[in-house]
């Protein structure tokens, strides 16, 4: 199958951005763009996640020329395998070194301690939730399938919560389910952005990616195409800041109103991505994001891998991630010092792509 390279680009920048976001020198020291919003709002950052989902749709959207000679038993029972690795991943990469200095002393981490759910973990999981529903359902039902996911959700949260850190019921589900020391720690309480309930409207990003793709992949893109898909991106931006005020946008519990503007967003991205490449006077090539997007997922997992491995590294009691940060870039001060660290530690991460693309080395599940 040929590959369709706006499409890798698009993973290309998603990736690179992600592992930007996810390795400053310092938390403490980074640009609030660079930064999540905290509760309900909206910064470039929480772009980020959906918008990988949206890639997976979109890959979905050409893999699926592969599934016309193949079985639906053959199509799911592999798509959920993927799914199943994909989550497994996800977890171990939590989990690991799977041992915790304590005391000086190293001892086994123990599952009951390890938090289950997380991004590698969400895109399994709706990755799972979204094959057979693509796989059955014509474009125009999927939309229907949408518009259902996205308003059970907000039902569900009405009925059985607020809208707070502590009282959602997307909290009150994963407490339930799988117990306060399986949550995220970062929040202040045990709470998980990737957990159970709000996995529900995150397959709705992975739709509007396949959607997109499948639009697209069609005879291939045109002008009027790329406006069609310009004028429903901005149409979904537009509903998503209509539904706002009763349902906020927040990524942290994945609100309805969050999916339609990113996925309305990633329609304006990748339609300029194809206009630069394509049909601007002057072509762009995107080059450095095209080595990511073709091993997104190996680069995602080795840049978490690095990270780790450079904060369990210690020299004289202080970790080698720490020590690189301030004695590398420390001397250029501010906030642009940390910001430096993340371009790069992913500059590193880019070269190991670009090994493997130099190779024709393409890693996939």
């Amino acid at each position: 199958m040929k590959r369709f390279k706006p499409l890798d680009i698009f993973r290309g920048m998603t990736i690179a951005f992600m592992i930007i976001v996810n390795t400053p020198g310092s938390w403490s020291n980074t640009y609030s763009l660079l930064l999540h919003a905290k509760w309900h709002g909206f910064t470039p950052t929480d772009l980020v996640f959906p918008s990988f989902l949206f890639a997976v749709g979109n890959a979905m959207a050409f893999v699926a020329l592969k599934w016309e000679n193949k079985t639906a038993k053959q199509v799911l029972l592999r798509g959920f395998k993927r799914a199943f690795l994909i989550f497994l991943i996800g977890y171990l990469l939590y989990w690991f070194p799977f041992f915790r200095e304590v005391d000086g002393v190293w001892t086994f981490k123990p599952f009951a301690t390890t938090r289950v759910f997380g991004v590698l973990q969400r895109i399994g999981f709706c990755y799972a939730i979204a094959l057979p529903f693509i796989y059955y359902l014509s474009p125009k039902k999927l939309i229907y399938a949408s518009a259902a996911f996205l308003l059970a959700y907000w039902g569900l949260m009405e009925l059985f919560g607020d809208l707070t850190l502590e009282g959602n019921a997307a909290l009150k589900l994963d407490l339930w389910v799988l117990g306060a020391n399986h949550l995220y720690g970062g929040e202040g309480i045990p709470f998980d952005p990737e957990g159970i309930l709000s996995s529900i409207p995150s397959v709705v990003n992975i739709f509007g990616g396949y959607l997109v793709g499948l639009y697209l992949r069609e005879d291939g893109a045109s002008y009027e195409k790329l406006a069609k898909v310009l004028l429903a991106g901005t149409t979904l931006i537009f509903i998503g800041y209509i539904w706002d005020p009763v349902f906020p946008i927040n990524k942290k519990i994945w609100t309805s109103s969050y999916v339609l503007l990113t996925v309305g967003l990633n329609c304006l991205i990748i339609a300029m991505i194809i206009y630069l490449m394509e049909w601007n006077t002057k072509k762009f090539e995107f080059n450095v994001f095209n080595t990511f997007g073709k091993n997104p997922l190996f680069i995602y997992i080795w840049s978490g891998l690095l990270a780790k491995a450079m904060i369990i590294i210690k020299i004289n009691g202080t970790s080698l991630y720490r020590l690189t940060y301030e004695y590398g870039f420390g001397w250029i001060g501010g906030k642009l010092s940390s910001f430096a660290f993340a371009i790069a530690f992913t500059a590193i991460c880019w070269l190991v792509g670009k090994w493997l693309e130099n190779r024709n080395i393409y890693i996939k599940i």
